[in-house]
């Protein structure tokens, strides 16, 4: 994650291209790294690109996160909030854990957060506006029928006894 650059496709990141290094590294974590991501490569994080905050997580064990900020010369654990989450304070957001489903996988996934909530996937954004669109869809045609029912009324009264209808010349 970095803050204070040209938002643009990238296949990696290159420090001396984009002029700053990360803001922050969210390692993913697997059984046959997750011993050198916790150890050797967290410390070229911290001692040589000197990136402010750390993550891992491992998807097959929600419980195995951490976070650490950069404190002086040391990396320092960042302590979970109340609910289990990790603050993100260069963004001001968090990780959440959240169980659901997301690209056919049910499973507990890591979450975006701010104070009020889960940041919603993009998916979710989708179904949101398809949703609201139909809101809008429902409420025009009902508008319509209403139109109708209220133009028929007035056509039944000008007809009324004795008032030929104005449509028939």
């Amino acid at each position: 994650m970095v803050t204070g650059v040209r938002r643009r496709e990238r296949k990696s990141w290159v420090v001396w291209e984009e002029g700053k290094g990360p803001d922050a590294v969210i390692e993913l974590l697997s059984e046959s790294t997750a011993a050198f991501d916790k150890g050797e490569k967290r410390l070229v994080y911290q001692d040589q690109l000197r990136v402010p905050a750390y993550y891992w997580f491992d998807p097959f064990n929600p419980e195995d996160r951490a976070g650490f900020v950069l404190r002086g010369n040391r990396y320092r654990p960042i302590m979970r909030e109340a609910d289990g989450s990790l603050p993100v304070a260069v963004l001001g957001l968090k990780f959440v854990l959240w169980e659901g489903e997301f690209d056919g996988i049910a499973a507990t996934w890591l979450r975006w957060a701010d104070r009020d909530g889960l940041l919603p996937l993009p998916v979710e954004v989708a179904n949101r506006r398809a949703a609201a669109a139909e809101t809008r869809a429902d409420a025009e045609r009902l508008r319509a029928e209403q139109a109708e029912q209220e133009l028929a009324r007035l056509r039944a009264l000008l007809a009324g006894p004795g008032n030929p209808d104005p449509r028939q010349g």
